[in-house]
Formats: C-alpha cells, structure tokens, sequence
C-alpha cells in the first residue's frame, strides 16, 4: 500500500512535486504530463492517478512561466482524446470477458458497475459527463467499448469532452491558481477540486442505493 500512499501525498501536494518535476526535467516535464493523463483516462486499470487536480496545478505553473499554457492545452487534450479512444478499443477487445465472470482479476467489479447504471441513465452523455468525475472518468469509454457504442458518435462525444475537460482544468489554474488566496492554502483548493468533482458520482450512488432500499 505504500504506492497508494504516495499517490495520495502526490495529489495533495501536487504544485511541490509538480515543481520539482518542472525543475528537474525542463522540457520533459510536457511528456510527462502527457503520459500521466493519457494513462489516466486510457488505462482502466489507474483510475487513482490525478487528473483535474493535476491540470489545475499544470496551470498555475504556466501562469508564473514555467510551462507555456498553449502547448498545455494541446498536447493534454490530445492526451485525453486518445486515452478515451485507446480505453474504448480495450473494451471493445475485453468486452465479451468482463461481466460475464464475476471475478475480474485486473479491474474493480464495483466500479464497472457503477459506471454502467452511470452510462445507462445519461448515454452518450456520460462520455462528456463523466470527464468531469474521478474514477467514473477512466471507466465510462471502457464501458462504451464495452457496449459497442457507435465508434464515430464516441469519437464526437471523446474529442468534446477532452478538449473541454482540459480546457477547463488548465485555464481555471492558469487564471485562478495564483491568486494569493489560493496559492496560501492550494492543498485546500486541490482537495475542494477532488470532493466537487466526485460529487455527481457521489450522489449516482446515494440515489441508487436510496432508490433500492425503497423497492
């Protein structure tokens, strides 16, 4: 569990690590980015690795100079677009294996069920939807694959998201995050990004199991 471990300090005190990777690896540091998103929204099995927060802080970075926000947005956009596009075609491959055996040794069955009554309620929606929320973010173009959902209607819905989702995250950093409020209490502002951006899923499940407890 140390690995968990880390990965939560990461997150809470993304601008120091982040600022080290800045200091450390220069130009690298784009790559980097690019390859923690990409792996966040295209692997299904690293839906813990961080996401807005990490673009927040990515813009921050870009405001005092560190980074340019141009070349932000567009590498991380493409990086979130293909991410979607690679977990797609993963569950388009695994599809026919994951629910119809109740132990899946490499994936979380609780959450792949959450994001199928997720992708159930709101369809095509919840591609754009669910960039916005963690864990439900890496799971939904899985479960599109999964459900062989028109490959060129995903595409419109993944490249909408993506763009917008980055978008979002980079400029609210780069506008916001050195505001002096915010820069005195930052692992605040991540934490209050990470509750904020969980909420809709949150309440997916409060109503699910609210409703099944009525029945």
């Amino acid at each position: 569990m140390e690995w968990l471990k880390y990965i939560v300090e990461f997150i809470i005190h993304i601008d120091v690590h982040l600022g080290a990777i800045v200091k450390d690896y220069g130009l690298w540091t784009y790559l980097i980015l690019f390859l923690i998103i990409f792996c966040e929204t295209g692997l299904v099995v690293a839906p813990i690795l961080p996401g807005d927060s990490l673009l927040f802080a990515a813009g921050t970075f870009a405001a005092i100079g560190s980074l340019d926000v141009f070349w932000l947005f567009v590498l991380l956009s493409i990086a979130a677009v293909a991410g979607d596009t690679a977990n797609y075609r993963i569950g388009c491959y695994l599809g026919p294996k994951t629910f119809h055996g109740e132990n899946v040794r490499f994936l979380n069955r609780e959450y792949l069920d959450r994001t199928h009554q997720f992708y159930e309620k709101h369809g095509g929606k919840t591609i754009i939807i669910a960039r916005f929320v963690p864990i439900i973010r890496t799971f939904a173009p899985f479960v599109a694959g999964i459900g062989k959902m028109n490959y060129w209607r995903f595409i419109g819905y993944n490249v909408i998201g993506g763009i917008g989702w980055v978008a979002i995250c980079v400029f609210a950093g780069y506008y916001f995050g050195n505001l002096p409020i915010v820069k005195k209490n930052f692992s605040l502002v991540i934490l209050a990004i990470i509750i904020i951006s969980m909420l809709p899923g949150i309440i997916e499940i409060l109503k699910h199991n609210y409703g099944n407890r009525r029945k």
